[in-house]
């Protein structure tokens, strides 16, 4: 995966991101569950993101779910360096 690959998989952060927030807002989810569903949301989505964006870094079902994993896990730690660069 190239750089230029690595912008195709800013949408599906930016979507995780906000279910996290989501989540932190429901005041029955627990924070240590958060990245355990951004990470599920992130499989998830990246399986159809694989079929309409023709530049996505993978080519089949499995490596898709891998990118989306990771990518919602990515979104896991944003929101972590931004609280810790206000601390």
């Amino acid at each position: 995966m190239d750089l230029s690959n690595c912008v195709t998989v800013v949408p599906i952060i930016i979507i995780c991101y906000a279910i996290g927030y989501l989540c932190k807002v429901v005041e029955k989810v627990p924070d240590k569950c958060i990245p355990v569903i951004v990470a599920i949301a992130g499989g998830v989505i990246a399986v159809p993101a694989m079929t309409v964006m023709p530049d996505f870094p993978a080519t089949d079902v499995i490596t898709a779910i891998s990118v989306g994993i990771m990518s919602g896990l990515t979104s896991t730690g944003v929101n972590q360096i931004g609280k810790q660069m206000t601390k």
